[in-house]
Formats: C-alpha cells, sequence, structure tokens
C-alpha cells in the first residue's frame, strides 16, 4: 500500500516521505488523516526493514493514540502541536513505558521499561506517535552501528555501507522514510555522524538543555538525546517539543541559565583551519571548502580559529567515556536483565554472565575504563583527560568572543563499506570532529553540504556547526542558511 498526498504539490511524494512540517499542514487541511500517515510509515518500515535493520521492534499500533491525535487535529486545528500525529522513532536506550529497552545488548534484551523517559512523555503530551524503537551500537559504543548484538543497520543510500553510529537506527529508519523523524543520543557524535552520512540533520544540544532521565547511561557528563530529521526545520520543531528543565534531572538548565544569543542575519564563521590539513578525505574537504565560500558569498564572515588543544580531544574522550562508562555498566550484572549463566559460585555466575552479555567493543571499554579509574593510573589518565577537557572548554570560550559559530566537515570520509574500519583506532578517528562538542558540552548540529561519488552512488557529507554554551537556536538559524531553509 504506497499511500500518495492529495495535494498536487505533493504528488512526487508518499506520505511517509513528507517532512514533519509538511505532514502537519496537510493533516490539519485534512488532505490525509492520521491514520494513513501512520500507516504509510509502518508500510515502508515492514517492507524496508528486511534489509535495513534499522528496527529492533515494530509496536503493534496504539489505536487511543491514533484517535485521540485525530481528534485533537480536527478539534484544535492549528493550535494543536505541530507534532500531534507525526509517526516518530526513538533509538532503543531511551525508556518507552511497557517496551523493550535493550540498549541492542543481550545483557538488556529482557529488560521491559516500567516508566517513560521525560522526552517520551514530552512527545506524547505532543500527540506524537511511536513507530517503534531502533537499532544502534550496544550502549552506543561505536561510530558505524556495527557493534549492535542484533545485527548491523544498512545504510539506506547505499545498502553496502554503514549508516553511522551509534544512532545508526534512527537515522535510517528517518533516512529511508520509515518515519518522519527520530530521536538518538549522542556521546561522541552518535547523533551528527549518521546525520552526515545518511543525508539529514542532526542535532547535538547544549549538555542539560534536554533532559537525560528516562536514558540508559554511557557518559553522564558526555550523553545528550536530540533529534535525527529531514530538515533543519524539523529538527527544531523535535528539539522545542522536549527542551526544558526537568525537576527530575538535576543536570537540566533553565532558559536563564546561559546569556540569551539574538538571532544573526549575518555570521562570523570560525574555521579552525589547523585541523583540516590531515586525515581528511580530499572530496570531503572540497565540498566543506565550497559550502563556506558560499556562506561567504551571502555575506557571512569566515574569520581563522586556533584551538590548539583539539587534537588531544579525541585522546582525552576515550579516557573520560570509558571510564564513566565502566562506571555506569557496572551495575549489569547479567543476573537481574538478560543473559545470565550459572557459575560454581556467584563471583564465577557475574563473570560468566557479563562475559556472555556485553558484545567485544563494549568489553573492550569497561576495561579501559577500569584501568584508567585504577589505583596509580587514576592521575595519570583520567585527571589528566579531564584537565585537557577544561583547557578544550576555555579555548572554544575564548574563540566564541570573535566568532558566532565554528565550522568544519562533520566526519572525515563519507559513509564506509562494512568492515572497512576494523581496527579500533581507525574507528575512533571517526569522531575527530564531533568529540569536542561532548566534552566541552556545547550545542553541535550537522546539516548536509554537497554529495561525493563512490562506486557510483552518490553519498551526502555533513558541515559541522559548534555554538556558544545555550545558543542552539543560532545553529538552526546557520544550518538553514547552509539547506535554503525559511525557519
Amino acid at each position: 500500500m504506497r499511500l500518495r498526498c492529495r495535494r498536487l504539490f505533493h504528488m512526487t511524494k508518499t506520505l511517509n516521505e513528507l517532512t514533519i512540517t509538511e505532514a502537519a499542514r496537510m493533516l490539519r487541511a485534512g488532505e490525509c488523516t492520521v491514520r494513513e500517515l501512520y500507516d504509510s510509515c509502518v508500510h515502508a518500515a515492514k517492507e524496508k526493514n528486511v534489509v535495513l535493520n534499522a528496527y529492533l521492534e515494530l509496536f503493534a499500533p496504539d489505536e487511543v493514540a491514533i484517535a485521540e491525535a485525530q481528534a485533537r487535529i480536527e478539534k484544535e486545528g492549528d493550535a494543536a502541536p505541530l507534532l500531534c500525529g507525526i509517526p516518530l522513532a526513538m533509538k532503543d536506550n531511551i525508556l518507552i513505558e511497557g517496551h523493550i529497552a535493550s540498549a541492542a545488548s543481550k545483557i538488556l534484551s529482557n529488560y521491559r521499561a516500567t516508566y517513560d523517559a521525560t522526552i517520551t512523555t514530552k512527545l506524547k503530551e505532543a500527540g506524537a506517535l511511536f513507530i517503534g524503537r531502533t537499532n544502534m551500537d550496544e550502549f552506543a559504543m561505536g561510530s558505524s552501528t556495527e557493534n549492535s548484538a542484533f545485527g548491523p543497520v544498512r545504510n539506506p543510500i547505499d545498502p553496502t555501507r554503514v549508516p553511522g553510529g551509534s544512532s545508526g537506527g534512527s537515522a535510517a529508519a528517518s533516512a529511508g522514510h520509515l518515519c518522519l523523524g527520530s530521536f538518538g543520543t549522542d556521546t561522541g557524535g552518535s547523533i551528527r555522524q549518521p546525520a552526515a552520512h545518511c543525508g539529514l540533520v542532526g542535532l547535538k544540544p547544549t549538555y542539560g538543555a534536554i533532559s537525560r532521565r528516562g536514558l540508559i547511561a554511557l557518559g553522564s557528563s558526555l550523553d545528550q538525546a536530540g533529534p535525527l530529521a529531514k530538515s533543519v526545520r524539523d529538527a527544531k520543531v523535535l528539539f522545542d517539543a522536549v527542551r526544558g528543565h526537568d525537576p527530575l534531572d538535576a543536570t537540566t538548565i533553565t532558559d536563564t541559565t546561559y546569556p540569551r544569543k539574538e538571532t544573526l542575519k549575518s555570521f562570523r564563521i570560525g574555521v579552525p583551519y589547523h585541523l583540516l590539513e590531515k586525515g581528511l578525505d580530499p572530496d570531503v574537504k572540497d565540498n566543506f571548502e565550497r559550502t563556506l565560500k558560499e556562506l561567504e558569498a551571502e555575506g557571512h564572515t569566515l574569520v581563522e580559529v586556533s584551538l590548539p588543544t583539539s587534537p588531544y580531544a579525541l585522546a582525552a574522550y576515550y579516557v573520560v567515556q570509558p571510564a564513566e562508562a565502566s562506571t555506569n555498566l557496572a551495575r549489569f550484572d547479567g543476573i537481574r536483565y538478560g543473559t545470565s549463566k550459572e557459575g560454581k559460585d556467584l563471583l564465577a555466575g557475574y563473570l560468566a554472565s557479563r562475559t556472555e552479555g556485553f558484545g567485544p567493543e563494549t568489553k573492550r571499554r569497561i576495561l579501559l575504563g577500569t584501568f584508567v579509574l585504577s589505583s596509580g593510573y587514576i592521575d595519570a589518565y583520567y585527571r589528566k583527560a579531564n584537565a585537557a577537557r577544561q583547557l578544550l572548554r576555555e579555548e572554544y570560550d575564548r574563540a566564541f568572543e570573535k566568532v558566532d559559530v565554528i565550522a568544519s566537515p562533520t566526519t572525515p570520509s563519507p559513509a564506509f563499506k562494512f568492515g572497512e574500519k576494523s581496527d579500533p583506532v581507525s574507528m575512533y578517528l571517526e569522531d575527530i570532529f564531533t568529540v569536542s562538542a561532548d566534552l566541552t558540552g556545547m550545542p553541535a548540529l550537522s546539516v548536509p553540504m554537497g554529495n561525493v561519488e563512490r562506486d557510483g552512488i552518490s553519498l551526502p557529507t555533513g558541515i559541522h556547526f559548534t555554538a556558544p554554551l545555550g545558543a542552539d537556536d543560532l545553529l538552526f538559524t546557520i544550518g538553514a542558511r547552509v539547506t535554503k531553509e525559511t525557519l
């Protein structure tokens, strides 16, 4: 069943191919129903997920929620929230009451959420509908979604290539039109990288802008939930629906936590040219330079900035993140959840259960984290990494005295083929442009900046903007300038 739009303007699109804002207009105009929109996404998901493996589970339709959304739109019209009746997908580490939340790990394969994450609650209050839970790198550890215990996710543009990670399932679902938008989480680039590889817009918000209550924790000082969307406007709609202080999450911020930044007509765009000298795919670099020239031609100013600690950001991240992961994942013993193995005694049972329950990358990072936190090494590694983190924050703050945003490519290369980066270090280098925003807590946005050709296939690339703390809205403005959208 291929449900097509009734309005002539949209005749080239099926309902599941619409953006959120397009679908919202049609629902209010009576040009499609909530049920038709939902069924179109579900049909596409059932048809394509066999190949993409984007969803770990497709939910049974919530008939009550579908009917309530339709009635609300008919009653409230334009006053109804834009997300009312919109089918979304949620990453498998964000709790939805009554549904499995496994973080794509065997050790949590039988864990069923007993409450909603705060962002889930806010989306339900807005009338959004959930198609299913999406695949991911186990416990969000990875940049390709090859580390899932339930098989890799394939890129809808070229199924021989990765979609990026760790929110690869959410990205593939959105880019493959198996939903109208999705949510992922970002600890070192896990929203922005798949956005770049799949031709989407992806936001890592200011740390604390969105509640982390109900997220399965990886790195508690780093994790943030955020949207993956087909347009900058859609990303803003999704972000606005879930942002805000949460009394149940002490790390959330208020509207007055950071100075408010005014909307700008022209931007001073900082460019750390010294970070672009090595390891960057030539075609990605060409796209980046072309996009900057286009922005300059439109009246924006390019300013070279220096971030001398940035070359050490990746090393610092891969000390801090494993350290936090090792403490957060210590609670998953395989006894209360998931894989449980008996041993000759309690300790042997624990060891067997955790060995069976965690995948190779997860075990690798737990061991790294345990090592850097151990006596005799915590000063040499963990505290030095946090010192570098503070220096990085100070350097960004100084740079933002001269510029409004800082630009770089999102990833050093386009989507790569499965197995191409089997060496863990080469995979970790995928995070080189994204980890700084997580270490500093600053917001960052990836938007498409043109394609490159590989093996006869046109693959998307992304440009990455970082803004000062609390200046998330500036990112939507500059992102819309790149994509030629009106917010």
